[in-house]
């Protein structure tokens, strides 16, 4: 029919045209990082045709061919909540992906990467919605037990970038807002600003020993960041920077919650390693064993929890897994989870509540800054710090009724007035209500957006043209203080002498191989 023909026309246009664009990619590239975007930048926010969100392997005639003709047929259809796309996958899978999908997980798709949404191992059919989903007691017992107990989190999809050579700490120095002059094993949180002030992107950088670095963002980042980090280099004449993308080449996993600590050191076998908090502080990274793996652990925490994040050879993911999962790790969780987790605790995301038009300031992500050291971006927050107006500031936003669901977008009002919209919502399980981020603006445009300002008027959420009432604030609604992510709840490590130790580890196998070995964990 003519209907057909019209489409199959459309459709080899449309594989045509993003051939012919991503054929000029390395063109495009080219001449992004010889004049920059900062003449763009003041302009507008150019995510949309930033060619550097795009991977090499999205540049295949086969991918693109499918990804168009799902993308065309989508056009007009409805644009439920947390849809996924379908085609092209799976691509990219992390070494536990198989073990993983055996247990019911739901796999969403990030840059090619398969990742865990959610577990259903009952394998119910789950309905699109704008209301309450089906999947949410299954992401909420994830939730839960990540805030009572310990969760285990795949994260292995998340950029990994080693910086390297003699001139690497000088280069970051000047990128990253952060102070990175710090000793080894001490891991940063800091943002990437352009030359407005405004995020490249937020990072967590490890300094594993003087010259050497690894540098972590989101997993739809890892072509952005490298590409900043090396216009950035070149800009300052620096010639002995060297980056390696070794995503690849480690597995991550996320072990969260108030006991994973003792897991962590059953899972060490024989003798642990000491993870208390004179050992072993928030900040920090070493190497240890699970099981038979080797690993670094970082303890660091995008859930609020006490909690590591364990960087393994990828060929050792599997028998980690297995070590994590017999001292304790009972329960697995996904992405869904660690949403809500992050929004109850008001942590931020790039692409969300950080972009290249918001600022450290605006975010609340001040504390990152160290403004006694050179960096780019500098000028433009100090300029904003002297005007002593902050037109928007990023909240947290919690509704009062426990019934509705937020998903991003919705408009934000104060007395009636639209003055922001939400930018990342999830259902919060702990506090009961759903919870979100959103970027709240002054109902006088241009005048200056105060803590006590946020605490005066009342403020409502805009659902498909319900109002609900809300509570706007700049501390998040679960933990102000940040205590749980510093707890120290100590293990008690006997320190014995060399030969007890080894007659002791005579005896444990001698045990394994009658099966009569019992392990226990204080704390």
């Amino acid at each position: 029919s003519l209907c057909v023909i019209i489409e199959y026309i459309l459709l080899v246009f449309c594989c045509s045209s993003y051939f012919f664009f991503f054929q000029a990619e390395d063109g495009i590239r080219d001449a992004q990082e010889s004049r920059g975007l900062g003449d763009v930048y003041k302009r507008q926010d150019v995510w949309d045709i930033d060619i550097r969100r795009f991977h090499k392997f999205q540049n295949s005639d086969m991918y693109l061919a499918d990804r168009t003709g799902e993308t065309l047929g989508l056009h007009y259809a409805m644009g439920w909540p947390r849809r996924e796309m379908e085609s092209c996958r799976p691509l990219r899978k992390s070494p536990i992906y198989d073990i993983l999908d055996r247990k019911g997980a739901v796999w969403g798709n990030k840059f090619g990467w398969e990742r865990v949404n959610y577990y259903n191992p009952a394998h119910q059919e789950h309905e699109p919605t704008f209301g309450r989903p089906g999947w949410h007691e299954q992401s909420g017992a994830e939730h839960l037990a990540c805030r009572e107990s310990c969760a285990l989190f795949d994260i292995t999809s998340f950029a990994k970038t080693l910086v390297q050579g003699k001139q690497a700490s000088e280069a970051l120095q000047h990128i990253c807002a952060g102070q990175l002059d710090v000793p080894d094993g001490t891991v940063v949180y800091t943002p990437m600003l352009n030359q407005n002030g405004g995020f490249e992107s937020d990072l967590t950088i490890t300094r594993l020993s003087g010259d050497e670095f690894m540098v972590v963002s989101a997993t739809a980042q890892a072509v952005r960041d490298r590409a900043w980090i090396k216009q950035q280099t070149e800009s300052l004449g620096l010639e002995h920077v060297h980056l390696t993308d070794v995503t690849s080449g480690y597995a991550v996993l996320s072990l969260q919650g108030p006991q994973s600590r003792q897991v962590l050191a059953a899972a060490a076998g024989l003798h642990p390693a000491d993870l208390s908090n004179a050992n072993f502080p928030f900040g920090t990274a070493q190497d240890i064993y699970i099981g038979y793996a080797s690993a670094r652990a970082t303890r660091i925490s995008y859930v609020g929890e006490l909690g590591w994040e364990l960087y393994l050879p990828t060929e050792m993911a599997v028998s980690a897994y297995d070590a994590l999962k017999k001292a304790g790790a009972s329960v697995d969780g996904g992405y869904y989870a660690i949403e809500s987790l992050r929004l109850e605790k008001g942590y931020r995301a790039w692409g969300h509540e950080l972009t290249p038009d918001s600022t450290p300031i605006a975010a609340g992500l001040e504390f990152a800054v160290d403004y006694s050291k050179d960096f780019c971006g500098k000028q433009a927050l100090l300029e904003a710090k002297d005007r002593g107006v902050v037109e928007s500031r990023v909240a947290s936003v919690v509704l009062e009724d426990p019934a509705p669901q937020l998903w991003g977008g919705e408009p934000i009002l104060r007395d009636e007035q639209v003055v922001g919209f939400v930018t990342s919502a999830a259902y919060g399980h702990s506090i009961g209500a759903a919870v979100g981020l959103g970027s709240v603006r002054h109902e006088n445009p241009g005048e200056h957006v105060s803590a006590s300002y946020l605490k005066q008027g009342g403020y409502s959420v805009d659902i498909a043209g319900q109002m609900f009432d809300a509570k706007v604030s700049l501390r998040p609604p679960f933990d102000p203080k940040g205590l749980r992510v510093k707890a120290d709840h100590e293990l008690s490590l006997i320190h014995i002498s060399e030969p007890t130790r080894l007659l002791s580890i005579s005896y444990a196998v001698f045990c394994l191989k009658k099966k009569k070995i019992r392990t226990t964990t204080k704390h």
